[in-house]
């Protein structure tokens, strides 16, 4: 029997960091590859605005250094360039109106960690009183220390292996105190899950704060949508074809709204989870966690440095802020400086109010003069991981059809990337055992990005 045309081997739908991730491990494994993505631009919720010589990001989530690795240490395909702005070791705590300095240095090992927290959590930030409330008694940090250092080395196998329950839950049951939870370990797990009631799965957050102590907290140079672009602009040209909407999905063939049906042998579903849902009915649609950034530019800038600064007292809208231009220059022109401020959960009324108010606090100036530059809402940035959470989900759903995202991992960068590792190593696998990895008819031409 005569095999069926098609246009490529594999059709990724979707060209965010996951379908392009797996399009660079298939391209590599000499598998023919066609990328379709309805938006006229890659990246999906990676995504970054320019206002006037300001590069904005939509959500920008934080990433831990190295995050561009997976677990058995080799290296995202196609990230090789990508260049990555730390922000300052651990983290800035605002609490009774004083700035208060914790976290991990990222020194990469169990001792590290523990050093760094007893270090750094007795430093107030310049011109603060000394003092380390948020953290609670020095024994307080003393324990904290040693779960961040156990945290560091432990092997993720065995973090996975622990009882689940909500964060929050999970912490409680260990023995945190109350004030240290409530004063480091819930704002910080709010900035890296988004996620201010600590539902989240207690092994996703292990995994969090894993990373926190071992790493050091960063953001892509440029912006956001510089990891979709990099990973876009080293596949093979003609690979990526952006303004093409897929109407419907099989096993060896996708149906779009510009160009018809497109045979293929395999199809990878890389979209958020509503929109894989939509092609495959039947696939779970998680909760969301909201959010919403706020930008300000002024031309005096806080002296808060490239620190990530999180309100430990919960005391207005802001979950998380940052002068952004002191961790990427990039991102602002000359002689001004950008603050990017996360709220999560609904928006308060008169937000820009709500939020230049709290920011006065948390920065301990005035912010009448701040100009702001946008608002972004995203009511759904990142899939809940609520317990108990698969964190290794299905990304075969049978012969010919698979899925990848963060809605199959975790919710992070890492864990796109990571699903998309497993999707297309399923995807080889497959070829390889039906014989079918061959040269592809040419691909049409389309919409390049």
């Amino acid at each position: 029997m005569l095999e069926p045309a098609y246009q490529a081997e594999v059709v990724v739908v979707g060209a965010g960091v996951a379908g392009l991730s797996a399009a660079h491990r298939l391209t590599s494994a000499g598998v023919t590859t066609m990328v379709l993505e309805a938006a006229p631009w890659v990246g999906g919720r990676m995504s970054t605005e320019k206002v006037d010589g300001f590069r904005l990001d939509r959500i920008g989530q934080l990433l831990t250094a190295p995050f561009m690795e997976y677990p058995d240490q080799r290296l995202t395909p196609g990230l090789e360039g990508l260049s990555l702005r730390p922000f300052s070791p651990g983290v800035l705590l605002h609490s009774d109106g004083r700035h208060h300095r914790a976290g991990a240095q990222g020194a990469g090992s169990a001792r590290g960690a523990l050093h760094a927290v007893r270090a750094l959590a007795s430093a107030p930030a310049k011109n603060a009183p000394r003092a380390s409330a948020p953290l609670g008694s020095a024994v307080d940090q003393a324990r904290l220390g040693a779960a961040l250092a156990r945290l560091a080395g432990m092997p993720v196998e065995r973090l996975l292996a622990r009882p689940e329950l909500p964060a929050g839950q999970a912490l409680a049951a260990r023995g945190v105190p109350a004030r240290t939870v409530d004063g480091f370990l819930r704002p910080l797990l709010a900035a890296l899950l988004c996620d201010p009631e600590l539902t989240t799965s207690s092994r996703c957050a292990d995994l969090a704060l894993r990373a926190f102590a071992g790493g050091r907290l960063c953001l892509p140079e440029g912006g956001a949508e510089a990891v979709p672009e990099l990973l876009a602009r080293t596949l093979p040209p003609g690979t990526v074809h952006t303004g093409v909407r897929v109407t419907s999905v099989s096993t060896n063939s996708v149906t779009t709204a510009e160009h018809g049906e497109i045979g293929c042998r395999a199809v990878l579903l890389a979209t958020d989870a509503r929109a894989a849902a939509a092609l495959l009915p039947g696939l779970r649609v998680p909760d969301f966690h909201r959010l919403t950034v706020v930008h300000h530019t002024t031309d005096e800038p806080p002296q808060t440095g490239a620190a990530l600064l999180l309100d430990a007292d919960r005391g207005g809208p802001v979950a998380h802020t940052a002068v952004i231009s002191g961790v990427d220059p990039t991102r602002a022109p000359e002689g001004r400086a950008l603050i990017s401020s996360t709220i999560l959960g609904p928006p308060p009324p008169e937000l820009d109010t709500a939020v230049r108010i709290h920011l006065s606090r948390l920065y301990g100036t005035s912010t009448t003069r701040w100009e702001t530059l946008a608002v972004h809402h995203t009511p759904e940035a990142v899939p809940a991981m609520r317990p108990p959470h698969d964190l290794r989900r299905p990304v075969r759903l049978l012969a010919g059809l698979y899925v990848c995202g963060d809605h199959r991992d975790t919710s992070t960068v890492q864990g796109a990337l990571h699903s998309a590792h497993r999707a297309a190593s399923a995807i080889l696998t497959d070829l390889e055992a039906s014989g079918s990895m061959h040269s592809a008819d040419p691909v049409p031409t389309t919409q390049a990005a």
